[in-house]
């Protein structure tokens, strides 16, 4: 007896032949969906962020603030290119990665790119969560996030899949980037 497993075809996993790396403002759970689509997909997950983190010795914070956006920036560059060897995984980036050209560049000649999209009203809530934004540092996140959605939303556009974040179970969005993945 079966009992309750489903029965009939079981819809096979996509294959995935390059790095997938997701991309969109803060708060939008690219490290949360990341790491589920990576266990879902059987591949390794990796944080850009932590990466940054890990090869400078310091927080993303201590490196805003002692050194600046621009040389975080330049930092971030090199650690993506070095995350996207050809091999098979997912990876989440910073909010801002996508924006300097040459990152873009690498990720969208070399990688699937997906952006993960919310409202503002969804990611303001999930900021709020963690202290630890520098571009949020002292100021109104739905301010910040609106002003950011603004310049940036037209460029995360350019990435080949685009899928909503809602507030909803991560998985939900596990799922569109799988179904995506698909076609």
């Amino acid at each position: 007896m079966l009992g309750n497993l489903p029965t009939g075809p079981v819809p096979l996993l996509p294959h995935v032949d390059r790095p997938i790396v997701l991309v969109g403002l803060m708060g939008v759970g690219k490290s949360t969906i990341g790491k589920r689509l990576g266990v879902r997909l059987d591949l390794p997950f990796v944080d850009a962020d932590h990466e940054i983190e890990r090869a400078a010795d310091m927080s993303i914070a201590e490196i805003f603030e002692r050194y600046g956006e621009p040389a975080f920036r330049d930092g971030e560059r090199r650690v993506i290119a070095r995350l996207i060897d050809g091999r098979p995984k997912v990876i989440a980036t910073g909010g801002g990665a996508f924006m300097a050209e040459p990152t873009r560049r690498l990720i969208l000649d070399n990688t699937i790119s997906i952006w993960l999209d919310a409202d503002i009203d969804v990611l303001a809530e999930r900021v709020g969560r963690r202290s630890d934004r520098p571009l949020l540092r002292g100021k109104d996140p739905r301010k910040v996030l609106r002003e950011l959605a603004a310049v940036r939303n037209p460029i995360y556009a350019l990435a080949e899949i685009h899928v909503r974040s809602e507030p909803a179970p991560h998985d939900t969005a596990v799922n569109a980037i799988i179904e995506a993945l698909r076609r």
